[in-house]
């Protein structure tokens, strides 16, 4: 039962460094590996269940966006063997990380046009992943977020689209005509 229970502990620094490393040295990934246009979204621990082969095992799911190619790409890793299990493309869009968060506000905080029109006292209030049903948007072909702007307690007064991929403020709205 013990064992059991390392299964689901947090990784180390070192155990995503590992997985991360192993995946992104698997063939079947060499070509985004050398155009170098990724973003890692997730490293966690995966656990899978009896009757499934790779049960008990310390298994680690990656998953990384391919702005060169448009796609997400989901790895498996065991840790145990230091081999990648498990490879898929999709195109769908995996939710934003931490960073890419974190890089949009930044971005946004950054940008002239924000700056100009955000009120005093005015941050980041959230971030949330947006792409645009506009074909000419940038944010219609490239991932992006939208940077929600305003005073702490006070409705949202600005929205900042950020281009995630140069990480520029591709557009900023007034929050009232988002």
């Amino acid at each position: 039962m013990q064992e059991a229970a390392g299964l689901f502990a947090p990784l180390t620094e070192g155990e995503r460094a590992d997985a991360l490393r192993t995946l992104l040295e698997d063939e079947r990934l060499q070509t985004m590996t050398k155009i170098g246009r990724y973003r890692v979204i997730a490293v966690e621990p995966l656990v899978l269940k009896p009757p499934e082969p790779m049960a008990g095992r310390r298994l680690v799911r990656v998953v990384i966006y391919d702005h060169s190619e448009d796609r997400c790409v989901d790895g498996c890793v065991d840790l145990e063997k230091g081999v990648t299990f498990h490879v898929s493309h999709s195109t769908s869009q995996p939710m934003l990380s931490v960073e890419e968060e974190s890089d949009a506000a930044r971005a946004a905080m950054e940008d002239d046009r924000v700056l100009r029109a955000l009120q005093p006292g005015g941050r980041p209030l959230g971030v949330m992943h947006y792409w645009s049903r506009r074909p000419s948007d940038l944010s219609y072909r490239r991932r992006s977020a939208a940077v929600i702007l305003g005073t702490e307690g006070a409705p949202p007064t600005l929205v900042a689209v950020v281009d995630l991929i140069d990480l520029t403020v591709a557009e900023v709205v007034p929050a009232s005509r988002w």
